[in-house]
């Protein structure tokens, strides 16, 4: 899917996967390659994230369910753990850099389409 950030008018993602299931969720970026520019996976029905298990930083931006952004975690190092951000509904999980280089910022507005589910029969995304 494509995310874009309307208040900015700049594209986070072009290749962004959606993970709206448990497992899905749970299994992230564990076991999944170093995120390209332009990808990203947008977790539903999320608050709080962690990078137990990973070897690379990701940056983190937790929206609320319109699509507004209510906090930002760039960098996120390994081995971390968010705090819970009331309100949010989506979580999104971009290579490290991506915040800086598109001007992100709380209260920003996203909106993202089409919708494709994350691939668990393979460690790559599709």
């Amino acid at each position: 899917m494509r995310i874009v950030n309307l208040t900015r008018s700049t594209v986070l993602g072009t290749r962004v996967m959606l993970a709206d299931s448990w497992w899905s969720r749970f299994r992230g970026y564990l076991g999944r390659r170093v995120p390209q520019r332009g990808e990203g996976i947008l977790l539903v029905r999320c608050n709080a994230v962690h990078t137990y298990g990973m070897a690379f930083e990701l940056d983190v931006i937790f929206l609320c369910a319109d699509g507004g952004v209510l906090h930002m975690i760039p960098e996120m190092g390994p081995w971390q753990r968010s705090p819970r951000v009331p309100g949010c509904r989506y979580v999104l999980e971009v290579p490290p850099g991506t915040i800086r280089q598109t001007g992100t910022s709380v209260g920003d507005s996203f909106t993202w389409t089409p919708l494709k589910r994350l691939s668990l029969e393979t460690s790559e995304m599709t």
